[in-house]
């Protein structure tokens, strides 16, 4: 059965690539931008995450097209890298701001339907620099890490009504971010790299589906690496 699925930055990247991996499976996906743009299929509804009352227009407005949200993938981030003695407190808060609490807000207002449907999937979208930590990122390494705590507090309070909460957290992915870095660079990081390569897009969204599926109802609370084994111990 088609289920209904919310994607939050959807529009390019990671998100994108999870939001036609649910399209394929043929779920009802919409997903959030701030430019409105969205894949073939999808559901476009503008929404930024910083901002409550635009949370909540935004899910009304997916219920009204498709129904209470059974699946939430918070994804949406951004990045204001510098180092530390440089970072200025906007750098920080907007981070902060965008990536921790942007995702609290939209599980908070999709755990408002999961409980009265009694089901759902909330899967935040992470990083392993959340993990292992990385210079001039202090902003972005706390933002990812924190949505670890969030989804093991979560996958505890909801749990008891078929809830689950689970985190992906990406290594080094082929994005058009990645792209425009100097070739030096890029060796440099793939040296650091167990499989030698960068991640695709599609390889962090085949994880986001197999946590979403009928029969991974058994798994929260679980933090999974999809980073070519970057961060292993973690």
């Amino acid at each position: 059965m088609s289920r209904s699925v919310l994607v939050t930055g959807g529009n390019r990247g990671i998100g994108r690539a999870i939001a036609e991996a649910f399209l394929a499976q043929g779920d009802a996906v919409a997903v959030t931008s701030r430019s409105g743009d969205a894949p073939e299929g999808a559901f476009a509804v503008p929404c930024e995450v910083t901002d409550p009352e635009s949370v909540e227009a935004a899910f009304a407005a997916v219920e009204a097209h498709q129904g209470p949200v059974e699946i939430l993938v918070a994804n949406a981030g951004i990045t204001r890298d510098t180092l530390v003695l440089r970072m200025t407190e906007d750098d920080w808060a907007s981070v902060i701001d965008t990536n921790l609490s942007g995702s609290f807000r939209v599980a908070k207002r999709a755990a408002k339907g999961m409980l009265r449907l009694r089901r759902g999937r909330i899967i935040f979208i992470s990083s392993v620099v959340g993990l292992l930590g990385s210079p001039g990122q202090v902003n972005y390494a706390a933002s990812k890490a924190g949505l670890v705590g969030m989804a093991r507090s979560l996958a505890r309070e909801l749990g008891s009504r078929s809830i689950t909460a689970n985190v992906v957290a990406p290594g080094f992915i082929e994005t058009d971010m990645t792209a425009v870095l100097p070739e030096e660079q890029q060796a440099a990081y793939k040296d650091q790299i167990p499989l030698g390569r960068m991640g695709s897009t599609e390889e962090i969204a085949s994880a986001v589906t197999w946590l979403a599926a009928d029969n991974t109802g058994y798994v929260t609370g679980a933090v999974i690496p999809v980073d070519g084994g970057l961060g292993m111990g973690h």
